[in-house]
């Protein structure tokens, strides 16, 4: 394994290193790990760049300080630990995989309990700040203050939900995904109790992309692979035959309708027949989620032997986030 100048920080365990790294093999960026007992791999589609496996916490810690250059981590964590020096730079904050949501959650027990402006009422029956278990202080802190809920923060470690039952804290501020843990522990969460949501992205040393070249460039080629992946999961390619006087008339007719536009416009060709009205084949992308709606709208301009395949790039001129990222740089 050769050793590389630029490196990525990718999470060393749990199910957020599991959907990374299938995140990244559905990007076409596979990391060839060869030991698993290693701490650093490769990506064989770049192999400029090197691979570190480390705990999310400390992902945003290396790259905050340079050690790294790229991340990919939780914004929970992010937030929590990027500092206010502006070192670090979001360049995707929308990966796809590993929602949740840095939520307060209290007592099933507290009936009377149900937003923001009763647990603040509740404090203030017992007379007391509530006692508040989190790993997660800085952005628990400032959230609670914002809102003026007296409170005390209780650093722990560990399983949380058991705070409240155990006795050292009234209610706790955690991680909440499916919910289901905190049924389990007879808490329930606040529906404006929601302190930060999160999901995965990629981050980057904003000095090593101001100062290195190379940094900048793999900053690029990451971006378009991840926006090309990201784009085409959205959509699929459809191809339809269809009678027409000329591809004209069948673009006239599609553009009339809501979903088979394409990206520019459809693609039609002539296909050559023995005899008869002339036949053309379209070939359209449409959103994944009108598939529906898109094939009865081809059938209704006169589209059959619809064919759907998946699209695994959808290339632009320029990645967006990428020309975001240069003007961010030059602020």
């Amino acid at each position: 394994m050769q050793t590389s100048t630029v490196r990525l920080s990718l999470p060393s365990k749990g199910r957020l290193q599991d959907m990374a790294l299938s995140f990244l093999t559905q990007a076409g960026l596979s990391v060839f790990k060869p030991n698993p007992r290693q701490y650093q791999a490769e990506i064989p589609a770049l192999p400029e760049l090197g691979v570190l496996f480390q705990r999310p916490g400390d992902i945003v810690a290396s790259v905050r300080q340079g050690s790294v250059d790229f991340g990919i981590t939780g914004i929970d964590v992010l937030e929590e630990k990027r500092g206010d020096n502006g070192d670090i730079l979001i360049l995707h904050d929308a990966l796809g995989f590993g929602h949740c949501a840095l939520t307060l959650a209290v007592p099933e027990a507290w009936d009377q309990v149900n937003d923001l402006p009763t647990l603040k009422a509740w404090s203030a029956t017992l007379g007391r700040p509530l006692r508040v278990a989190t790993k997660f202080p800085v952005l628990t802190e400032r959230f609670l203050s914002q809102q003026g809920i007296p409170h005390s923060l209780i650093a722990a470690e560990g399983t949380l939900e058991t705070a409240p039952t155990i006795g050292y804290a009234d209610i706790i501020s955690d991680l909440v995904s499916s919910g289901q843990t905190l049924k389990d522990n007879r808490l329930r969460a606040l529906p404006d109790g929601v302190i930060q949501p999160s999901q995965a992205a990629l981050i980057a040393n904003r000095k090593a992309l101001q100062e290195r070249p190379e940094t900048l460039e793999m900053a690029r080629r990451l971006l378009e692979y991840i926006e090309a992946h990201l784009r085409a999961k959205e959509n699929l390619l459809v191809i339809a035959n269809m009678r027409g006087e000329s591809p004209e008339a069948i673009a006239h007719k599609m553009f009339n309708e809501t979903s088979v536009g394409g990206l520019q416009g459809p693609t039609i060709s002539p296909i050559i027949v023995r005899e008869g009205q002339p036949w053309y084949s379209v070939t359209v992308v449409v959103r994944r989620d009108k598939l529906a709606q898109a094939v009865g709208e081809l059938r209704q301009v006169g589209g059959s032997g619809i064919i759907v395949s998946p699209v695994t790039y959808i290339f632009e001129e320029e990645p967006p986030r990428y020309t975001a990222m240069l003007a961010e740089l030059k602020r």
